[in-house]
């Protein structure tokens, strides 16, 4: 069977809650491979709420579908404060990123009190800002960002994130919105252990099955290289 956009391989899939220290409860989900544990976890944060980013944007609904079955990785999707989908609603409201803080250290403390091995975060867009501003916790192995627009995120935290020393990979789209490869690679300097890789002919959203495997075949490359490549038939 080949492997489309709206595959949905078999995993265990369970709805989750995330409690913040500010005190708000976020909605998930968590999807694991079927009958065997995970060999490492991706937890995601999503492209902004403000311009319909969501848990379910395409690129991590689509690592929920496939990468339990694939890659025996953990995906943990979750709304960031007041965001909505079909899951339910997160409370709080949108902060810019600052209050999102709570929500990134909720996301990591669900994974290290339910024992998920090898935790990797994966930012999208307003996700690689709160990856970089917020994630640089022990519990991290390292962090992959799609599409970082570096707004929010200043040189401050990059270098945040060169002390912190765990690995980044940059996936930067050839036509991207806001940072193109090459602008990507000079910012992305001040951080040694970083990797930037230009994707030609991708967007900042990712459309079309061709980017999402790109996408969901570098993640797997470095959170679990036994695992690829990704096959195209399942």
């Amino acid at each position: 069977m080949e492997i489309r956009a709206a595959t949905v391989l078999p995993a265990r899939r369970e709805p989750i809650e995330l409690e913040t220290g500010d005190g708000l409860t976020l909605v998930g989900e968590l999807a694991l491979p079927l009958d065997r544990p995970p060999v490492a976890t991706l937890v995601t944060l999503h492209p902004l709420p403000t311009h319909g980013g969501f848990m379910d944007s395409h690129v991590y609904k689509k690592a929920a579908n496939r990468l339990p079955a694939l890659a025996d990785l953990a995906v943990l999707r979750f709304n960031t404060r007041g965001t909505s989908s079909e899951r339910g609603t997160s409370e709080g409201t949108f902060d810019g990123g600052e209050g999102e803080r709570f929500d990134v250290a909720a996301a990591l403390e669900y994974a290290e009190y339910h024992d998920l091995p090898q935790v990797w975060v994966v930012g999208w867009s307003f996700g690689t800002e709160l990856t970089l501003k917020w994630a640089h916790d022990p519990l991290v192995e390292g962090a992959i960002l799609l599409s970082p627009p570096l707004h929010r995120a200043t040189d401050h935290d990059l270098d945040a994130w060169a002390r912190f020393g765990r690995p980044l990979v940059v996936l930067v789209p050839e036509f991207d919105d806001y940072l193109r490869p090459e602008e990507a690679r000079a910012r992305f300097a001040r951080v040694p252990q970083a990797e930037v890789i230009g994707v030609d002919g991708a967007k900042h959203l990712w459309v079309g099955e061709p980017y999402v495997r790109i996408v969901l075949n570098e993640i797997v490359k470095r959170v679990n290289p036994a695992a690829w490549p990704l096959p195209t038939d399942a």
